[in-house]
């Protein structure tokens, strides 16, 4: 489910859902609608675990912490 995928990367990553909103869907309120019970287009939820995938990879190729 996209929202547990949401709420697992914000917990790793320390981001604030308003950011992550902006940053994968340019919606800050994106995070909150979902819990809200928005559901998401498909496209969108391959925008967002696109987003996902791609953060960690950058993150692992500059040696941030997880």
């Amino acid at each position: 489910m996209l929202i547990r995928k949401i709420e697992k990367f914000l917990r790793e990553t320390n981001m604030p859902v308003t950011r992550f909103g902006r940053l994968a869907t340019r919606d800050p309120r994106f995070v909150l609608d979902l819990r809200n019970g928005r559901l998401p287009r498909e496209e969108t939820t391959e925008r967002v675990e696109r987003f996902i995938r791609e953060f960690g990879e950058h993150r692992s190729n500059t040696g941030e912490p997880a």
